[in-house]
């Protein structure tokens, strides 16, 4: 490796410093000057510092609005829901819903003009940390709002808006996102429901079947993609994904029974069916074709939110945890004294750090005029979020040991809840090469010079280039782990799309960067504002940092496809060994030779 680097052996003392050392000027949500994606810009090696440092903070007006709303919907979850009677009942019970609609929570993002609060996107991850104190009422509200509706919000006829949105916003009307079907799940292009265009032009015939839609037996009003016929600019006629605003009444549609989930089992998930449903040309969402990209833009809009909805989470299990943990009683200590079970707090107000400082970051990007595109740090978020929770909640319940496996504790359920987590909103393993492959396409379409060698799968040309820049872009006094002789990267690779183990490490490189950015930016603002305990926050982001380092060199190392630490040859041949004869190969250990 280059011989500067932020966080080797002894990084963590310098890091403090840079900390303490770092001034800046206050930034407004509101009047900041749009700027390039950061995330992008980061596959080119430009670390855009203006647009991270320092971190984004709102008014005092947007403050004093956002804790109007955070202290009735704090009481109201602590005092009136029970999380363990809507898992155990599998429904959430009529009062609590409309509790919910009464205190504005369907229609949180909506604009004032149609009902809605009309809250920013920090505005409302900051109400997303409360609601997530349930995970059945968490999911159903952002499949209303953050799936359900958001596609008029994006990409509705201001008629739409003016005809939907007003009684979505107060929950008269529940929405939801119809995309899933049996056959198709990631691969959402392989959708067969069909809309054919009536003879008189005036409706589509709608008919298929969508399958694990939340809120699918509640809703009055679908999002739904189906394959309609486009004449093509050559005049050929071709099936392309269009989406719909469909509502119940207008015929046709039907819903299977409640699906029995593992976990989120008070939220209503079943199968749509639509059969022979009419609906208006005017309900089409979008452009005629242009389903796919509605969709993407709906999915990539919500995602970063899931970071504030853990963070959440885990606060709460943070203060169960703990008061087991100093109360329990072992070997005439109380656990939280023991190193192992420190360990795993450690762990837990890293994660959940992390996962903040990411979220209201990506929020502040979201808010600034003009919307740029984060949706490779929205991903990140979703990923690294997700992960989060399944292994802090099962930590979590490893210090409470057998009483963490009981109904009397949250944690089993919050451990059944999490796990979906890392598959809807786009699989874990989906986004991982959704992030790799939009910033590689970005980067080779700005190092035009470079192109051909990108698409000659060349990996190495890229990384190089990424690291060079962003050394250069820092001084060279930051070496975040995309530097350095270790960047052999499979010179011989056909196509890069399929070089799944290749892109899932880039993606993990970025998602450590974008971590370590996150948390340095806010740190830096707690430790400048003299926030209090900004000391612990010092703390917590030198222990990633530091991680989140020796990880990425690790990673690197494996990007050389002839190092010793990559393992892939061996991996593949393995799975296809197992592949073949669908089962465990190995010969039992009690066996004799044949």
């Amino acid at each position: 490796m280059a011989g500067c680097g932020l966080w080797r052996a002894g990084a963590a003392a310098r890091a403090s410093r840079a900390l303490w050392d770092f001034s800046g000027s206050r930034r407004s949500l509101r009047t900041s000057v749009r700027a390039p994606a950061f995330a992008k810009e980061l596959f080119l090696g430009r670390l855009e510092k203006k647009d991270v440092f320092p971190f984004p903070e709102v008014s005092q007006d947007e403050l004093n609005e956002i804790n109007q709303f955070v202290g009735p919907i704090e009481k109201f979850f602590s005092e009136e829901v029970d999380s363990r009677k809507i898992d155990q009942e599998g429904k959430i019970p009529m009062e609590t819903l409309e509790k919910l609609k009464s205190l504005g929570l369907f229609g949180m993002q909506v604009p004032e003009e149609y009902g809605g609060l009309g809250l920013s996107n920090t505005m409302y991850a900051r109400l997303v940390e409360i609601v997530s104190q349930d995970g059945s009422i968490s999911v159903t509200l952002a499949a209303h709002q953050a799936i359900g509706l958001k596609g008029i919000l994006l990409v509705g006829t201001e008629e739409q808006k003016a005809k939907y949105l007003p009684k979505l916003a107060s929950g008269e009307h529940i929405a939801a996102f119809c995309l899933t079907e049996p056959a198709s799940g990631s691969d959402a292009a392989s959708i067969r429901t069909r809309a054919s265009l009536s003879e008189d032009g005036k409706y589509y015939v709608l008919n298929g079947s969508k399958v694990w839609i939340t809120n699918g037996g509640l809703a009055n009003i679908f999002t739904v993609f189906a394959k309609t016929s486009v004449v093509d600019s050559d005049s050929s006629v071709k099936d392309k994904m269009t989406a719909f605003i469909v509502e119940r009444d207008f015929g046709g549609v039907t819903n299977g029974k409640p699906e029995d989930k593992l976990g989120i089992r008070g939220s209503n998930t079943c199968e749509v069916h639509f059969e022979n449903t009419k609906v208006p040309v005017e309900n089409v969402l979008g452009e005629v074709g242009g389903g796919f990209k509605v969709a993407v833009s709906i999915l990539n809009g919500g995602r970063f939110t899931m970071g504030s909805a853990v963070a959440g989470m885990l606060k709460k299990l943070i203060e169960i945890t703990a008061e087991f943990a100093c109360t329990r009683k072992q070997f005439n200590r109380s656990l939280s004294e023991f190193g192992m079970i420190q360990d795993k707090f450690a762990l837990l107000a890293q994660k959940t750090y992390v996962m903040e400082s990411m979220t209201y970051l990506t929020a502040g990007m979201l808010d600034q005029p003009g919307c740029p595109d984060c949706s490779i740090e929205a991903a990140m978020v979703k990923v690294f979020s997700s992960e989060g929770a399944w292994q802090c909640v099962s930590e979590a319940l490893q210090i409470l040991g057998g009483a963490g496996y009981m109904k009397d504790y949250p944690h089993e359920r919050l451990l059944r809840d999490t796990r979906i987590l890392l598959i809807f909103e786009g699989t874990n393993e989906i986004l991982r090469m959704y992030i790799a492959l939009t910033g590689l396409q970005h980067a080779g379409r700005i190092l035009t010079g470079r192109i051909n060698e990108l698409k000659q799968g060349n990996v190495t040309t890229i990384l190089e280039t990424v690291g060079q820049r962003l050394r250069d872009s820092l001084g060279r006094t930051v070496d975040m782990g995309l530097t350095g002789n270790l960047g052999a990267v499979h010179p011989s690779v056909a196509t890069i799309v399929e070089e799944q183990m290749v892109l899932k490490r880039v993606a993990n490189i970025l998602i450590n960067l974008y971590g370590m950015t996150a948390v340095l930016s806010r740190a830096s603002r707690s430790v400048r504002m003299g926030l209090r305990n900004h000391d612990h926050e010092v703390l917590l982001a030198n222990i990633f940092c530091t991680e989140a380092y020796s990880q990425n060199i690790f990673t690197l190392s494996q990007l050389d496809k002839y190092s010793p630490e990559n393992l892939d040859e061996h991996i593949k041949k393995v799975s296809q060994q197992v592949l073949e004869r669908r089962a465990y190969i190995c010969a039992h250990p009690l066996d004799w030779t044949s």
